[in-house]
């Protein structure tokens, strides 16, 4: 990798992993339509640390209440904010038995422009259709154990490249009714647990193919998703204040068709 392909990868991965556009399918795709050797695990884990890491920095308030309450609720004293805490473990247990059971199989045989194609497309008349739901008043806050359960299993499907993860997680919630900022929101603090598994078993099997990296290469590309995951993060909430998830929607449909028009 030249410093070129750190830096647009970095911000390729940063500027996506939060929008419901699908970071996975960008990062396949930049390497296919430029014809550059793919970036490897190593870049992969970098960048995905980046992202953590502006993620827990922007909720470091609400995080850390969560935790003091959660602390609280094993010892019976349940709040609003345990309850959020405990429904962000909940809905990551789907898709942490989806990655052991099916990693190979999309790994192997899912990480295809055509696929990227069908997903970018079919996820984004979800996201449409659900944006279109005339009930958008519940916040994080109101989220029952089904709904959580819910929203897990829609995240657990989002392993298959072009989905989205924060795509299909925030079209969940808001069949359920949250407003597009709480969908958002619960979107964002959802992804921590799932960052953190995703980065773990990328470091283990980067350890095990021992190859030799260039750590300044790693350093630029997880600061630079970090500095662009922050700054979409803030963007997008702002964003969801005044406009509906139509522009996305486009956006997955021109992406999806130009996929199909190169690929198949």
């Amino acid at each position: 990798m030249d410093i070129i392909q750190v830096i647009i990868l970095a911000l390729v991965q940063g500027l996506t992993e939060f929008l419901p556009i699908s970071s996975s399918a960008h990062l396949i795709l930049v390497p296919v339509i430029t014809n550059w050797p793919d970036q490897g695990l190593a870049f992969d884990v970098a960048v995905h640390a980046g992202t953590l890491t502006a993620v827990v920095l922007y909720f470091r308030k609400e995080l850390a209440k969560m935790f003091v309450e959660w602390l609280g609720s094993l010892r019976g004293k349940h709040t609003p904010d345990s309850r959020l805490a405990w429904a962000v473990l909940l809905g990551t247990i789907p898709v942490g038995l989806a990655g052991l059971l099916f990693k190979d199989v999309i790994s192997d045989h899912l990480r295809t422009p055509l696929v990227i194609a069908v997903t970018t497309i079919f996820f984004g008349i979800l996201l449409w259709l659900a944006d279109r739901n005339k009930n958008l008043n519940r916040d994080e806050h109101s989220l029952q154990w089904k709904d959580v359960l819910i929203i897990g299993v829609a995240q657990a499907i989002a392993l298959i490249p072009g989905t989205s993860r924060s795509g299909i997680t925030i079209t969940a919630a808001l069949m359920l009714g949250l407003t597009r900022q709480s969908a958002a929101r619960f979107s964002f603090l959802l992804s921590i647990p799932v960052i953190v598994l995703a980065g773990g078993l990328g470091t283990l099997e980067y350890v095990q193919v021992a190859s030799i990296a260039d750590i300044n290469f790693l350093m630029i590309g997880a600061m630079i998703s970090a500095v662009s995951a922050y700054a979409c993060i803030h963007f997008f909430l702002k964003l969801l204040e005044r406009i509906s998830m139509m522009s996305f929607v486009i956006y997955r449909m021109i992406l999806g068709v130009v996929l199909l028009l190169m690929f198949v």
